[in-house]
């Protein structure tokens, strides 16, 4: 959360309007009715502290404006714009991808904005840099949940008006938030109306820069700028000076995003050119439709992506000693029925004391076995763990973590393997309790 005060601000004459430093400050005892847990994050126009709210038992996060008395008048002004522009939205926006405000108050010369507290979260900012990408079709289905957010927001009147990375979270979850409403124009708020032009730069619409009225095309312009980013490690245009950049943002073509990265499917690139098509009216119309051109395009991919797993996963398989006895349609059945993943080294699969209701298939790697915090044994290709899905509400008798390497598990289903035919469903009990009265024996 560390850039939710990150806004840029451009003047009519196109220069840079810098922002003043914010002084460090102590962290209060209280603000309003919630007390402070500590401060997560600070920005030149504020601070953001953890809180809890007791009344609703959840946790919060106060967004403080700073605005003080010795502050330059021109950002006091936009602090205190920016906290009238989320105040006014305090329970107006309802959807599970945007970050939802609670309350918003002013204390001592405080105003504050109270929202969701997302514990874990990261802006996508981490995963706009080339050694850190996405996969494509990751990318396209965070950016489909942006544009639904968008649409609802759009089809309440709102336009975000600085649709950036930083202001995107990916929780832990993997499902997206839309934060930071500051400057967003609000229907019947006058006070959400910045002087000039506002927003960032790099992820402005080419009629945002020109400071001409906006529409809700414009953030579907700044969304595609930020899937450009995603895809390809760069920002669409980039230059040494604000002046050149805002004239290439009104002017220029965006390299085309295969010669920075090729594996990214035509689909996917045509996507993004019509979200950033500089006619607002020849771009996507509404995020309905920018979502459901999405749609289409992760479903090609999905199918592609499935022909491909599929055959590679089976042939996997097939070479594990567990699966030996499978049929082709057995292993086809165990396939659908399961869900892989892979493990960084040393990370946990499953935790001692906890209920669970899978079966789990070492695929690649090996992993160690933990009891009380002591290793007990390890776990090769082909070996499998999870006895405890036969007994409902039994917990984990040990932790299972992965090995140096780092593994791949294939995860069972209980619940779908139930859905299996009886044959599939008698082979794979039958090899997996083998396996484990093996393990038992301590045989191999």
């Amino acid at each position: 959360m560390q850039e939710l005060f990150g806004v840029s601000l451009i003047r009519n004459s196109l220069q840079s309007h810098p922002a003043a430093s914010a002084s460090v400050t102590p962290t209060p005892g209280r603000i309003g009715k919630y007390e402070i847990i500590k401060e997560v994050a600070r920005g030149s126009t504020g601070a953001v502290y953890l809180s809890h709210d007791p009344y609703y038992g959840r946790d919060v996060a106060i967004k403080v404006y700073r605005v003080e008395a010795t502050d330059d008048p021109t950002r006091a002004q936009l602090a205190r714009k920016m906290f009238l522009s989320e105040a006014h939205m305090v329970g107006m926006l309802q959807h599970p991808h945007i970050l939802p405000i609670y309350d918003a108050g002013e204390e001592a010369g405080r105003y504050y904005v109270v929202t969701e507290f997302v514990h874990g979260a990261r802006t996508l900012s981490a995963y706009c840099k080339p050694d850190n990408l996405l996969r494509p079709d990751d990318v396209v289905e965070l950016v489909f949940k942006c544009a639904k957010a968008l649409h609802y927001a759009h089809s309440r009147g709102v336009i975000h008006r600085d649709i950036k990375p930083s202001n995107i979270m990916l929780t832990t979850d993997n499902e997206v938030r839309i934060i930071d409403f500051g400057i967003a124009i609000v229907p019947g708020a006058e006070v959400s109306r910045i002087e000039g032009i506002a927003g960032s730069p790099s992820y402005m619409s080419p009629e945002q820069v020109q400071g001409l009225e906006l529409s809700s095309r414009s953030d579907l312009y700044s969304l595609g700028a930020v899937m450009y980013e995603l895809l390809t490690g760069f920002r669409p245009f980039r230059a040494a000076t604000l002046a050149r950049l805002l004239h290439q943002v009104v002017y220029a073509t965006a390299p085309p995003i295969h010669t920075l990265r090729k594996e990214v499917p035509e689909d996917i690139e045509n996507v993004v050119v019509t979200a950033m098509l500089k006619d607002p009216e020849r771009r996507f119309q509404s995020g309905q439709a920018f979502a459901a051109d999405l749609t289409r395009v992760h479903q090609r991919l999905r199918a592609q992506d499935d022909r491909v797993d599929r055959q590679e996963r089976f042939v996997q398989l097939r070479r594990l000693k567990f699966f030996h006895e499978f049929s082709h349609a057995e292993i086809q059945e165990v396939l659908r029925a399961s869900r892989w993943q892979d493990y960084a080294p040393n990370e946990s699969i499953v935790e001692e004391g906890e209920i669970d209701d899978r079966f789990y298939v070492i695929v690649e790697g090996d992993a160690g076995v933990e009891r009380a915090g002591r290793v007990v044994g390890q776990l090769s290709p082909g070996e499998c763990f999870g006895e405890t899905s036969y007994l409902s509400g039994a917990k984990r008798a040990a932790t299972i973590r992965a090995g140096a390497g780092g593994t791949t598990v294939m995860k069972v289903s209980s619940t779908l393997l139930e859905q299996a035919s009886a044959s599939c469903q008698l082979r794979f009990n039958k090899v997996f309790l083998r396996s484990l009265v093996a393990r038992l024996q301590g045989s191999k």
